[in-house]
């Protein structure tokens, strides 16, 4: 019995075996739909715009289906086109893995894994867990940043997988929950003695933190409004002393002795052992927030991809 190859795996899997497609045009399609947009399509597969444009009217006007409906920004996947690459996508990502983009993996290995989100997350979370994605020789870019530029650059193919700190709306880009993140209230010892400890707060509310200078990631301090309002239920009408956006500077100021601050408690669990930050409050209904790992629909033409997003929810969730 003649066993198929990849190219009538594909056919097979696009049009039910009936008639064959150009596996360009399906290349095309497929780099369309991750990226959302012809422009970065163009650009990954080295082709014009002009180029990409027309293969995939070629390909609708074959399969008498609208693929993509066009945006101001890009395009989205019309319904068959989530069908379509259902599909397609694991014998055209099986072709791509075996002959890569000219012949052997081993003369062209797969490209690197560009990675994205907060500098935090990346850091206390993602970082320590790359060893083994290292080990089998998946070479890794990643880019530190603010969740809403880094899902712009992510749906114009900048990158190829992000750590976004809310879902993203719409149908253009996949997301999963990947963490949770507790936050906390905290601060240095001395402050915490001056105020009477988590019993004045317990007892007080808020109003024990008078005096105390607050530290914030930003002006609008989002994450201890949050805080304010889920747990003390009411509003954060005080401003910031300090603002630095980065948490991790403001941990290290909380620590020695600016003043006070709401934090993920996996940023600070370290210094809660050891003593050098007090928690001021344990609720038994403590904010979380959800963070996603954002990929554009389908799975990426990088065999590399589909391991470290599999890594991530494997290790990262657990953690």
């Amino acid at each position: 019995m003649r066993h198929r190859d990849s190219n009538e795996a594909v056919e097979e899997a696009q049009l039910g075996g009936a008639a064959p497609v150009d596996l360009n045009l399906l290349r095309t399609f497929l780099t369309v739909y991750r990226t959302g947009s012809f422009t970065a399509a163009a650009r990954l597969l080295g082709l014009s715009q002009p180029t990409v444009t027309t293969q995939i009217r070629t390909l609708e006007r074959q399969l008498d289906r609208e693929l993509f409906q066009r945006l101001a920004r890009g395009v989205a996947p019309a319904p068959y086109a989530d069908e379509l690459a259902a599909r397609i996508v694991e014998p055209l990502d099986a072709l791509a893995t075996v002959a890569g983009a000219g012949g052997s993996a081993d003369v062209h290995p797969a490209e690197p894994v560009h990675l994205a989100g907060p500098a935090e997350l990346l850091t206390h979370r993602v970082m320590p867990t790359l060893a083994p994605l290292v080990d089998k020789g998946v070479r890794l870019r990643i880019t530190p940043g603010l969740t809403e530029p880094l899902l712009e650059e992510l749906r114009a193919g900048r990158y190829d997988l992000v750590l976004s700190t809310y879902r993203p709306r719409g149908r253009a880009l996949a997301s999963v929950p990947l963490v949770d993140e507790e936050f906390v209230l905290v601060t240095a010892p001395a402050w915490a003695e001056r105020i009477g400890g988590p019993a004045r707060l317990a007892a007080d509310g808020p109003a024990a933190l008078h005096g105390v200078p607050l530290v914030a990631y930003a002006e609008d301090v989002p994450i201890v409004r949050r805080y304010w309002r889920h747990v003390f239920g009411r509003r954060l009408t005080r401003q910031p002393a300090v603002t630095m956006p980065d948490l991790n500077a403001v941990k290290a100021a909380v620590a020695g002795g600016t003043g006070f601050s709401v934090l993920p408690r996996y940023l600070c669990s370290a210094e809660l052992s050891s003593g050098a930050l007090v928690l001021l409050h344990d609720p038994d209904d403590p904010p979380i927030n959800t963070g996603f790992l954002v990929q554009r629909p389908g799975s990426s033409g990088n065999p590399h991809v589909a391991l470290v997003r599999d890594h991530l929810l494997e290790t990262t969730r657990d953690g």
